[in-house]
Protein backbone atom coordinates (compact mmCIF):
# COMPACT_ATOMS: atom_id res chain seq x y z
CA UNK A 1 0.00 0.00 0.00
CA UNK A 2 1.58 3.26 -1.13
CA UNK A 3 -0.89 5.65 0.49
CA UNK A 4 -3.53 5.09 3.13
CA UNK A 5 -7.14 4.58 2.19
CA UNK A 6 -9.59 7.44 2.65
CA UNK A 7 -12.51 6.67 4.96
CA UNK A 8 -15.13 5.19 2.64
CA UNK A 9 -12.66 3.40 0.32
CA UNK A 10 -12.79 -0.35 -0.24
CA UNK A 11 -9.47 -2.20 0.11
CA UNK A 12 -9.00 -5.60 -1.57
CA UNK A 13 -6.80 -8.12 0.23
CA UNK A 14 -3.76 -8.70 -1.96
CA UNK A 15 -3.03 -12.40 -1.36
CA UNK A 16 -4.15 -15.50 -3.23
CA UNK A 17 -5.45 -17.08 -0.02
CA UNK A 18 -7.76 -14.12 0.59
CA UNK A 19 -8.81 -13.60 -3.02
CA UNK A 20 -12.22 -11.93 -3.24
CA UNK A 21 -12.18 -10.53 0.31
CA UNK A 22 -12.28 -6.78 0.81
CA UNK A 23 -12.70 -4.41 3.75
CA UNK A 24 -13.92 -0.87 4.24
CA UNK A 25 -13.95 1.67 7.09
CA UNK A 26 -16.92 4.02 6.71
CA UNK A 27 -19.71 6.00 8.41
CA UNK A 28 -17.40 8.04 10.64
CA UNK A 29 -19.52 10.42 12.75
CA UNK A 30 -20.02 11.86 16.22
CA UNK A 31 -22.01 9.36 18.25
CA UNK A 32 -22.44 8.27 21.85
CA UNK A 33 -22.59 4.51 22.45
CA UNK A 34 -26.07 3.11 23.04
CA UNK A 35 -25.03 1.73 26.43
CA UNK A 36 -23.70 5.13 27.53
CA UNK A 37 -20.34 6.79 28.00
CA UNK A 38 -17.42 5.07 29.70
CA UNK A 39 -16.13 6.94 32.78
CA UNK A 40 -12.59 6.80 31.33
CA UNK A 41 -13.82 8.97 28.41
CA UNK A 42 -14.97 11.83 30.63
CA UNK A 43 -14.51 15.15 28.79
CA UNK A 44 -13.77 13.45 25.45
CA UNK A 45 -15.88 13.48 22.29
CA UNK A 46 -17.10 10.11 21.04
CA UNK A 47 -17.10 9.02 17.40
CA UNK A 48 -18.33 5.83 15.81
CA UNK A 49 -17.27 4.15 12.60
CA UNK A 50 -18.10 0.92 10.85
CA UNK A 51 -15.81 -1.77 9.47
CA UNK A 52 -17.39 -3.91 6.74
CA UNK A 53 -15.96 -7.06 5.19
CA UNK A 54 -17.33 -8.32 1.89
CA UNK A 55 -16.67 -11.73 0.35
CA UNK A 56 -16.67 -11.63 -3.45
CA UNK A 57 -14.81 -14.94 -3.73
CA UNK A 58 -16.03 -18.52 -4.00
CA UNK A 59 -14.97 -19.83 -0.54
CA UNK A 60 -15.97 -18.68 2.94
CA UNK A 61 -13.62 -16.88 5.34
CA UNK A 62 -13.76 -16.85 9.13
CA UNK A 63 -13.48 -13.23 10.31
CA UNK A 64 -12.46 -12.18 13.82
CA UNK A 65 -12.36 -8.43 14.56
CA UNK A 66 -12.77 -8.23 18.29
CA UNK A 67 -9.89 -6.88 20.32
CA UNK A 68 -8.15 -3.52 20.51
CA UNK A 69 -5.19 -2.95 19.90
CA UNK A 70 -4.54 -6.30 18.20
CA UNK A 71 -7.30 -6.17 15.57
CA UNK A 72 -7.90 -2.42 15.27
CA UNK A 73 -6.42 0.84 16.53
CA UNK A 74 -7.36 4.52 16.31
CA UNK A 75 -4.90 7.41 16.28
CA UNK A 76 -5.92 11.08 16.32
CA UNK A 77 -4.41 14.49 15.75
CA UNK A 78 -1.39 15.61 13.84
CA UNK A 79 1.04 13.58 15.97
CA UNK A 80 -1.03 10.38 15.97
CA UNK A 81 -1.88 10.12 19.65
CA UNK A 82 -3.83 7.07 20.74
CA UNK A 83 -7.58 7.56 21.08
CA UNK A 84 -9.64 5.98 23.83
CA UNK A 85 -11.25 2.91 22.24
CA UNK A 86 -14.48 1.87 23.97
CA UNK A 87 -14.41 -1.92 23.74
CA UNK A 88 -17.39 -2.48 26.03
CA UNK A 89 -19.79 -0.72 23.65
CA UNK A 90 -18.37 -2.06 20.38
CA UNK A 91 -20.33 -4.43 18.14
CA UNK A 92 -17.51 -6.76 17.20
CA UNK A 93 -17.13 -9.65 14.79
CA UNK A 94 -16.22 -12.92 16.52
CA UNK A 95 -15.40 -16.04 14.51
CA UNK A 96 -17.97 -15.21 11.85
CA UNK A 97 -18.09 -17.42 8.74
CA UNK A 98 -18.42 -14.97 5.86
CA UNK A 99 -19.84 -16.89 2.91
CA UNK A 100 -19.57 -15.77 -0.74
CA UNK A 101 -21.65 -12.75 -1.76
CA UNK A 102 -22.19 -11.72 1.87
CA UNK A 103 -21.07 -8.87 4.13
CA UNK A 104 -20.48 -8.48 7.85
CA UNK A 105 -20.17 -5.15 9.69
CA UNK A 106 -18.86 -4.09 13.10
CA UNK A 107 -19.61 -0.73 14.73
CA UNK A 108 -16.74 0.57 16.84
CA UNK A 109 -16.43 3.58 19.16
CA UNK A 110 -13.49 5.81 20.03
CA UNK A 111 -13.14 9.06 21.98
CA UNK A 112 -10.61 11.88 21.99
CA UNK A 113 -10.46 15.66 22.47
CA UNK A 114 -12.75 17.27 19.87
CA UNK A 115 -9.97 19.24 18.14
CA UNK A 116 -7.94 16.08 17.51
CA UNK A 117 -10.85 14.32 15.79
CA UNK A 118 -10.35 16.44 12.67
CA UNK A 119 -7.52 14.09 11.71
CA UNK A 120 -7.85 10.36 12.37
CA UNK A 121 -6.00 7.21 11.35
CA UNK A 122 -7.84 3.90 11.75
CA UNK A 123 -5.91 0.65 11.30
CA UNK A 124 -7.73 -2.66 10.83
CA UNK A 125 -5.79 -5.95 11.24
CA UNK A 126 -8.32 -8.76 11.75
CA UNK A 127 -7.68 -12.45 12.12
CA UNK A 128 -8.88 -14.20 8.99
CA UNK A 129 -9.16 -17.99 9.04
CA UNK A 130 -7.28 -18.01 12.36
CA UNK A 131 -4.26 -16.08 11.04
CA UNK A 132 -3.24 -12.45 11.53
CA UNK A 133 -3.77 -10.39 8.40
CA UNK A 134 -2.03 -7.32 7.06
CA UNK A 135 -3.14 -4.07 8.69
CA UNK A 136 -4.65 -1.53 6.31
CA UNK A 137 -5.01 2.12 7.33
CA UNK A 138 -7.79 4.63 6.59
CA UNK A 139 -7.47 8.39 7.08
CA UNK A 140 -10.26 10.83 7.64
CA UNK A 141 -11.77 12.97 10.32
CA UNK A 142 -14.88 14.74 11.44
CA UNK A 143 -15.83 17.20 8.72
CA UNK A 144 -14.09 15.26 5.91
CA UNK A 145 -16.43 13.66 3.40
CA UNK A 146 -16.07 9.93 2.87
CA UNK A 147 -13.91 8.89 -0.06
CA UNK A 148 -16.58 7.06 -1.98
CA UNK A 149 -19.23 4.43 -1.83
CA UNK A 150 -18.68 3.29 -5.40
CA UNK A 151 -18.09 -0.37 -6.21
CA UNK A 152 -14.43 -0.09 -7.29
CA UNK A 153 -11.62 -1.26 -5.04
CA UNK A 154 -10.00 2.16 -4.49
CA UNK A 155 -11.91 5.38 -4.89
CA UNK A 156 -8.73 7.45 -4.69
CA UNK A 157 -7.32 5.80 -7.84
CA UNK A 158 -10.53 6.39 -9.80
CA UNK A 159 -11.16 10.01 -8.86
CA UNK A 160 -8.19 12.11 -7.72
CA UNK A 161 -10.52 14.84 -6.42
CA UNK A 162 -11.40 12.89 -3.26
CA UNK A 163 -7.78 12.31 -2.29
CA UNK A 164 -7.01 15.96 -3.04
CA UNK A 165 -9.93 17.10 -0.88
CA UNK A 166 -8.67 15.08 2.10
CA UNK A 167 -5.10 16.23 1.56
CA UNK A 168 -6.20 19.91 1.44
CA UNK A 169 -8.32 19.47 4.56
CA UNK A 170 -5.49 17.82 6.51
CA UNK A 171 -3.02 20.53 5.45
CA UNK A 172 -5.33 23.35 6.55
CA UNK A 173 -6.06 21.57 9.81
CA UNK A 174 -2.33 21.13 10.48
CA UNK A 175 -1.78 24.82 9.74
CA UNK A 176 -4.57 25.73 12.18
CA UNK A 177 -2.95 23.62 14.94
CA UNK A 178 0.36 25.49 14.73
Amino acid sequence: MDVPNVVGDWQEYQSEELSGLRVRVHSLKKAVPQRGRDQAAKGLTYVSFQVTFENRGSEYFTINLSSHPYHYDVRVGRDGHSAFVDESDADRIREFNLYPQRRVTATLYAAAPAMKLKQMDIQVSPHIDGESSFGYVWVGGLGVHEGSTRLGPRASTAEPGVANEVERFLRTTAADDI
